[in-house]
């Protein structure tokens, strides 16, 4: 997927823990290899070119894509699976990897915490340790080094934080009404939600949106908060945010 993934496991029998993270690790390669426009024989590439039919495809390619039209139609068309008119689902598939091996590692005997991190997009469950919560920083765009905020999972046991903007990758968010890159006054969007598959989604969709919109539309999704950053260095927070921050 073009980028590392990282992994904490807290608690668990070591020869079963590591079992399943050669399962997890094994299932965020087989993702790629359904999935990446990079690669030619990949599923969604000879999707797209009409060499293979959606019900011949994996499972898999049928769940991505059936979340991926949900996360266009609650955003109204502001994520999409499509790029230049070709099939791009890529944008839903990082998240949604991530939380799936996060919930694979959770479901072993005696596992009390995980935290998945990939490229920077978190997926935590459960706690590290007693009376003790995960904890993420979110990198502070227009500051290398620096921290806009730390995101406290107290109180909950499942909990996500995605980012989406121009400060690591450039401008690769595109506007899906134009098929161009995105202009928005906006150089980071952090979604914090309990599922990274959703947190993953928002951040894009309301990067895409610019400020004002994306900041209004991301308030109106249940269990949903957020941190938005423009270009002017100006922060806005859904109102919820304050009690996830420490």
């Amino acid at each position: 997927m073009g980028t590392v993934f990282s992994f904490d496991v807290r608690g668990g029998e070591p020869a079963a823990v590591r079992a399943a993270l050669a399962e997890a690790v094994a299932g965020l390669h087989g993702a790629d290899a359904l999935f990446s426009t990079y690669r030619e024989d990949s599923e969604v590439s000879r999707l797209a070119r009409g060499e293979l039919d959606a019900s011949a495809c994996a499972p898999e390619v049928a769940e991505v894509l059936e979340l991926a039209a949900e996360a266009e139609r609650v955003s109204e068309g502001w994520f999409s699976t499509r790029y230049q008119g070709v099939l791009d689902p890529t944008g839903i598939v990082k998240g949604w990897a991530a939380e799936r091996a996060a919930r694979l590692l959770a479901a072993v005997a005696g596992v009390r915490g995980v935290s998945v991190n990939g490229g920077g997009d978190v997926q935590l469950l459960g706690t590290p340790e007693a009376r003790r919560a995960w904890r993420v920083g979110v990198a502070d765009p227009l500051r290398p080094g620096g921290l806009a905020a730390v995101i406290s999972a107290a109180g909950t046991e499942e909990l996500a934080v995605a980012t989406s903007g121009t400060a690591e990758r450039g401008a690769h968010i595109v506007d899906p009404r134009t098929g161009r890159s995105a202009v928005t006054d906006l150089v980071a969007v952090t979604v914090v939600a309990p599922s990274l598959t959703w947190a993953d989604c928002w951040a894009t969709a309301a990067f895409a949106m610019g400020a004002r919109a994306g900041l209004a539309w991301l308030e109106s999704l249940p269990g949903a908060e957020a941190l938005l950053i423009t270009a002017g260095d100006e922060v806005r927070c859904t109102g919820g945010l304050a009690a996830r921050l420490g």
